[in-house]
């Protein structure tokens, strides 16, 4: 690949640049100087990009060059926080391993949430003509979709943009949670706390749904003086030990392992044994947390390896197109149960 030409600057000049000069998108940039085929594109813009293409001294670098007339074999993920969260690596596998298994390399951007990284991010995708994008967030939640975002095939993924027409790859959250109370339930327990988060989410709202779902589909009447607000760490389950004694539970949800965790040092203190007196079951399945605690902690899994194949596939027009696909939420069961 060559490097890319340099302006009076001295800097590398970017398709950005030239959109930015010439007041125009960078898809329009490489349509022009790409000469697309059937690109609809009015002569004034073709015109200024003309100018400022010469003016600047840009010219596509070699790779640009081979993909004049269509896509790459390039998909691109923009993810806000590869680096401080060990899902992420899980979404990005299953997403690489789904786009190699179609022919496609996967080019991935960490944007720690900064907006300036995401436009040159994705600027820089649709400079290599990827053939789309996933936009991927570190936890369920609804999102602000990028304008650039919009100039290419996108697909969400752990995240949703109500009313954007984009499609979405989420945890089927309710799903999970009702998983993770029959479970309970299944164990011979009728009197089930759940510790569920503070922090308005899909999952705070769609665990709930489920756990009131299995409690009413068991004919166990639902009681909120069971369900209890904890911190998202392993000090709010920790904290919530006292009230889920005084509740006389026989079995907690968690709403996440960090919590479970942080009851599980709690219920130690109080001499109780898990599963003897008290059972336990998480979410989120952290292996770090959830397969090393003693006993080991029973948990409900985010699929994250499949939301990121999932993805790939809905890129790739091999999903029914869909607005929400909710990927189902496995159990993993250990010996907390």
């Amino acid at each position: 690949m060559s490097t890319p030409d340099h302006g009076k600057s001295g800097q590398p000049v970017t398709m950005r640049d030239v959109a930015k000069a010439a007041g125009v998108s960078v898809a329009t940039v490489s349509h022009v100087v790409n000469d697309k085929p059937g690109a609809r594109i009015g002569d004034e813009a073709r015109r200024r990009v003309q100018e400022v293409v010469a003016e600047l001294g840009y010219r596509p670098n070699a790779l640009a060059k081979t993909l004049s007339r269509g896509s790459s074999r390039f998909i691109g993920l923009v993810a806000d926080a590869i680096a401080t969260t060990p899902f992420a690596g899980q979404i990005i596998h299953g997403a690489q391993d789904e786009a190699w298994k179609h022919g496609f390399v996967l080019l991935v951007a960490n944007t720690e949430g900064n907006a300036e990284v995401e436009d040159d991010a994705i600027a820089m995708m649709l400079e290599h003509q990827v053939r789309g994008i996933l936009y991927s967030t570190w936890y369920h939640h609804e999102i602000t979709v990028p304008e650039a975002l919009r100039q290419t095939d996108a697909v969400l993924v752990d995240c949703f943009a109500s009313g954007s027409g984009l499609p979405a790859i989420v945890p089927d959250e309710e799903r999970g949670g009702r998983t993770a109370t029959e479970e309970l339930i299944a164990a011979g327990h009728r009197r089930i706390a759940f510790l569920n988060t503070i922090t308005p989410s899909p999952a705070q709202t769609g665990r709930l749904a489920g756990y009131r779902a299995a409690l009413e589909a068991a004919q166990i009447p639902s009681d909120d003086s069971l369900v209890f607000l904890a911190e998202p760490q392993q000090e709010g389950g920790y904290a919530a030990t006292a009230d889920v004694l005084a509740s006389g539970a026989t079995a907690v949800f968690c709403h996440n392992d960090r919590v479970a965790m942080g009851l599980y040092d709690g219920l130690r203190e109080n001499g109780l044994r898990i599963p003897d007196d008290v059972a336990v079951i998480g979410f989120d399945n952290q292996d770090v947390i959830a397969a090393h605690l003693r006993p080991p902690l029973s948990t409900v899994a985010l699929p994250h390896y499949e939301l990121g194949a999932a993805g790939v596939r809905m890129l790739l027009g091999l999903e029914i197109p869909v607005e929400t696909l909710r990927v189902e939420c496995p159990p993993i069961l250990r010996h907390s149960v």
